[in-house]
């Protein structure tokens, strides 16, 4: 398990991802998966113009 907030460390060490907001699971998935969610888009990358990788 890792509790990490740099999105882009956690992209490159996970293989599946759980990823919540006030202590609720937004979405779950592969890097991909979740890279691509506009629910972690918006959370935690802070949408379309800012994705990573």
């Amino acid at each position: 398990m890792l509790i990490e907030h740099d999105m882009d460390a956690v992209f490159a060490v996970a293989h599946k991802l759980t990823v919540m907001v006030n202590g609720e699971v937004i979405e779950s998935g592969t890097p991909a998966e979740v890279r691509n969610s506009p629910a972690v888009q918006l959370a935690y990358l802070g949408g379309e113009d800012n994705l990573h990788g």
